[in-house]
């Protein structure tokens, strides 16, 4: 047996360094306290003493693991609440807005469930990829920790992962800052598939959004990728509600209180009829004069819809302008010059007016429209 000999400039004995290293641990110094013998003290240390370790620092990583798992859960549960709560806002609001519209309050209410459940799946896959990176990473500290207990020399490996590390970082930095911001897409619900967003770079209906990029496709058909990273500000026009604004131009001769009373006319016709296509929630509303142009004054018109149908309700107000303004004599100007003779003459029979004339419209609202 090899006895108690020199010691090592740490005060340890050479021959308990040999069998247990220079940080034993308890066993194996007992070992070699006990008995002296190196050869049984490096096989409890083998045996024993380093599997133990092993052992403790993989139940360490379970249960690190497990706690991070649980607080990804627990944020996952809050965004599936907060979709669900805006769901039953979305629901009421539905249900007062669109009770006159019979059958299509029911199609609302699907569509508001199916981006409800949209909304919660992406959460739950979310949740399901940082669960998956949570345990790739705690599992990947932990078995290198292991292999660093086994007697392994950890330094290479992680020089060379760190040099390999940096030159992914530097070669792929919009590529880490397109998944980024796609997780933020998707936690925060920017938008979805089936939405008309502008996303600066392009603008159209999504069909597909991935942790790296946002397909859509444009009004002309072209399909546009979008890098995800690229995405500075984003303009959904398919959430809740929608307003088309019109500014529509009158000649200067025209009695504007009489042109205001046949917008209104025109545009509450097409909020009665409920159409299909164009779906008027709102009673619309005159905003009163907003400009003096060149050639023409502009009456400005504000119309409440359902998200995606203002440019149809749009096109389909302008048609019957032109036709209630050609009904009422009222002039829709375009670029002239008009020179005035100044004799007597027998002037035409003014046209005759069909609809009643308010005088109320134009000075009856307050409050900015967050334009000029």
């Amino acid at each position: 047996m090899a006895m108690a000999g020199t010691e090592t400039s740490m005060g340890l004995d050479q021959g308990m360094v040999d069998a247990c290293g220079l940080e034993p641990g308890y066993a194996c110094e007992w070992i070699w306290d006990t008995t002296g013998n190196e050869v049984l003290a490096s096989l409890v240390n083998w045996l024993i003493e380093r599997p133990l370790k092993v052992v403790v620092i993989l139940i360490g990583a379970l249960i690190l693991n497990r706690l991070v798992k649980r607080s990804i859960d627990r944020m996952v549960n809050r965004l599936v609440e907060t979709r669900t709560q805006e769901e039953t806002v979305a629901e009421g609001s539905a249900s007062v807005t669109l009770s006159r519209l019979g059958r299509r309050a029911r199609g609302k209410l699907t569509k508001i469930h199916e981006q409800a459940e949209r909304s919660r799946q992406r959460a739950m896959t979310l949740g399901a990829v940082l669960r998956s990176l949570a345990g790739f990473s705690v599992y990947a500290l932990a078995f290198m920790v292991a292999l660093g207990e086994l007697g392994l020399d950890l330094g290479p490996l992680i020089a060379g992962a760190g040099i390999v590390g940096l030159a992914v970082g530097f070669g792929a930095q919009s590529l880490v800052a397109d998944f980024i911001a796609g997780i933020f897409i998707i936690i925060e619900d920017q938008y979805g598939v089936g939405d008309y967003v502008d996303v600066g770079a392009a603008s159209g209906t999504v069909e597909r959004v991935t942790l790296r990029t946002t397909v859509l496709r444009d009004v002309h058909g072209a399909l546009w990728v979008v890098p995800n990273g690229e995405i500075r500000r984003v303009g959904n026009s398919s959430q809740l509600w929608a307003r088309t604004v019109l500014d529509v131009d009158v000649a200067y001769d025209t009695d504007i209180d009489l042109a205001a009373s046949v917008i209104k006319e025109v545009a509450d016709s097409v909020w009665r009829e409920e159409i299909e296509s164009a779906t008027v929630i709102e009673e619309p509303e005159i905003w009163g004069v907003q400009n003096f142009g060149a050639d023409a004054i502009s009456i400005r018109l504000a119309v409440k819809t359902e998200p995606g149908e203002q440019w149809a309700t749009g096109r389909l107000i302008r048609a019957r302008l032109k036709k209630a303004f050609d009904n009422n004599g009222i002039e829709i100007p375009f670029p002239q010059r008009t020179v005035w003779v100044n004799q007597v003459s027998e002037r035409p029979a003014p046209a005759v007016k069909t609809t009643e004339i308010r005088d109320d419209l134009l000075e009856n609202r307050s409050g900015s429209d967050g334009d000029e």
